[in-house]
C-alpha cells in the first residue's frame, strides 16, 4: 500500500519507482511556502529571493569573487553581475580590487547588507517557530529528530552540485 512506512522509507533511500520524489516534492513545497510566508510577513521587503540568496551566500563566503558566487549559486556570471550591480547600487555590497578586471574583485557585505540578511533570517526563523508550535507534539518531535539527517542531506546535495557531471570523462573508446 503506497504511503505505508516501509514504502516511505524505501523512497527516502532512493529506492522504488519514485526514488525520492515525495521528499523532493515536500522540500519544493516547503521552499515555496517559506518564500510566500516571508513575503506576507514582511511586505516592505524590496529584495528579490535571488538578491537575498546572493547576499546570504556572500555572508557565508566573505570576500568571494564574482565568479565564485556565480558557481556557488549555480547561476550564469552575467546573472551574478546583474544581481551584484543592483546590490552595489543599493548600498548592500561593496567591491574591492579588480580595478582593471571586475572578475578579480572581492565582494563584501556592507552593514546594510548584513542587516538585510539578518532581517530575512529572522523573518524565516519566526515563521518556522510559529508553524512548529501549531504541530502536534509527535510531529514536533519528528521534525526535531530529523534535523541532523536533513543537515546531512543538505550537505550531500551540495556535494552533488559541485561534483562533475555523470558519464564518461575520458575520450570515447576507439
Amino acid at each position: 500500500m503506497p504511503g505505508a512506512p516501509a514504502d516511505r522509507a524505501s523512497l527516502l533511500r532512493g529506492q522504488g519507482e519514485s526514488g525520492g520524489a515525495e521528499l523532493a516534492a515536500v522540500i519544493s513545497r516547503l521552499r515555496r511556502a517559506m518564500r510566500r510566508a516571508a513575503r506576507a510577513a514582511d511586505p516592505g521587503a524590496s529584495l528579490s529571493v535571488a538578491q537575498l540568496e546572493l547576499l546570504s551566500c556572500l555572508a557565508e563566503n566573505p570576500g568571494a569573487r564574482p565568479g565564485q558566487l556565480a558557481r556557488l549559486l549555480r547561476i550564469a556570471p552575467s546573472s551574478e553581475a546583474t544581481l551584484a550591480g543592483g546590490l552595489r547600487r543599493a548600498g548592500l555590497i561593496t567591491r574591492s580590487g579588480g580595478e582593471r578586471d571586475r572578475r578579480t574583485a572581492s565582494l563584501s557585505l556592507t552593514r546594510a547588507g548584513e542587516a538585510a540578511v539578518s532581517r530575512w533570517q529572522q523573518v524565516n526563523e519566526r515563521l518556522v517557530r510559529r508553524a512548529i508550535t501549531e504541530l502536534s507534539p509527535a510531529s514536533r518531535g519528528a521534525v526535531e529528530s530529523a534535523l541532523p539527517a536533513l543537515r546531512d542531506l543538505a550537505g550531500l546535495i551540495d556535494a552533488l552540485a559541485d561534483a562533475p557531471p555523470p558519464g564518461p570523462t575520458g575520450p570515447p573508446p576507439a
